[in-house]
């Protein structure tokens, strides 16, 4: 197998894990404030993350790779996880998933700056076509009408984007589940007491049901997840790894009829198609 199809492979495992990440949002911020949901998680997955580093006797990184750390969690760690948790109080998991449809493309973007690659004219032909229809399809799904929750989502896209971008380049250098795991533990002196300060009053209110999602949310999606992802694009390329993650739509829609109980409109499954079509359509152009 070579790298390019090991890479697809790990994107692909990251992605699935992801894809469950809104619907269990949009449960989770019902009892739990988004916030505490958003950063809460993010401390119980670093210190799951220092018990791992600790135990593996991982070195420490340099001061280089402590600022590209800190590019890093500022996109996946605080600004990707509230913005999403704000967003999912209002917005359909469902609408989420496909809005966030256009993260390849932003991923894409951000891995020529942080990467170094350069993808080629026909890749940003199609990945520019998939984009458009995300947009197109966002509009039409609230009524050709911007909404804060869009807003807010597209902030979302934008920080995971540069996160993303950030750790595949690193990542070639520290280790896919390295670089996740000291992002998180670095994040702990703003996290712990920022989570604190918001924390439910009465833990024992709070439904089981919710806390599953939230615990889900933790070891999953902020942590896990990313050891496949990150691999993915440190082996695969981060601008042609980042396209499979147009398969989250797919797998969000999914969920989200059967967790939210949110109905699938023909019109949400013929933009979903249609991207998935530009995606597998520009997934072998040429990368440099």
């Amino acid at each position: 197998m070579t790298d390019s199809s090991k890479g697809l492979l790990f994107g692909f495992i990251g992605v699935a894990i992801f894809a469950l990440t809104l619907p269990l949002t949009r449960i989770a911020v019902v009892e739990l404030n988004p916030f505490f949901a958003s950063l809460g998680r993010t401390v119980v997955a670093g210190a799951v993350a220092a018990v791992v580093l600790a135990l593996t006797k991982t070195p420490w990184p340099t001061a280089s790779e402590v600022k590209q750390l800190l590019i890093i969690a500022a996109g996946v760690i605080f600004g990707f996880p509230i913005l999403s948790a704000i967003a999912m109080q209002s917005a359909p998991a469902s609408h989420g998933g496909v809005v966030l449809g256009a993260l390849p493309l932003a991923t894409a973007v951000m891995s020529t700056v942080f990467a170094g690659e350069r993808p080629s004219p026909l890749f940003w032909f199609w990945a520019v076509a998939g984009t458009m229809a995300v947009i197109i399809f966002a509009l039409w799904d609230g009524g050709f009408e911007l909404h804060a929750a869009d807003l807010l989502l597209l902030g979302a896209l934008l920080a995971a984007a540069i996160g993303y971008a950030a750790s595949g380049a690193l990542a070639r250098r520290l280790g896919g589940w390295q670089v996740i795991c000291w992002a998180l533990v670095i994040a702990l002196p703003i996290t712990i007491p920022a989570s604190l300060s918001v924390m439910p009053a009465s833990l024992a209110t709070v439904s089981w049901q919710s806390w599953t999602c939230f615990l889900y949310l933790s070891l999953f999606s902020q942590l896990i997840g990313f050891f496949f992802w990150n691999k993915g694009l440190a082996i695969g390329g981060v601008a042609r790894v980042g396209q499979v993650q147009l398969l989250q739509s797919f797998m969000t829609l999914i969920a989200a009829a059967f967790i939210n109980r949110e109905a699938i409109t023909a019109t949400t499954v013929g933009f979903a198609i249609i991207v998935g079509l530009c995606v597998w359509f520009g997934r072998k152009a040429k990368i440099n």
